[in-house]
């Protein structure tokens, strides 16, 4: 998911996306595990993800980049 994408959700979306993040990435170990991962680049990019999402999240909670989450409030 790209982060311009990422930017135009809200706090409650973000984390659900995070949560719905982390549970992929828990598929992909299990796969892993079992032999059974066809794509491994999977494995970074949902990593990847993750960070993003909580980069986002961070970035609201510090109150950085005010004029973007100034205007969903």
């Amino acid at each position: 998911m790209k982060l311009s994408e990422l930017r135009a959700k809200s706090r409650e979306e973000l984390l659900h996306e995070l949560e719905g993040f982390k549970r992929e990435l828990l598929n992909l170990r299990i796969q892993w595990q079992a032999g059974e991962l066809k794509n491994s680049a999977q494995y970074n990019k949902t990593r990847k993800a993750i960070a993003r999402v909580k980069t986002l999240l961070r970035e609201m909670e510090l109150g950085t980049n005010r004029e973007l989450y100034q205007k969903k409030t």
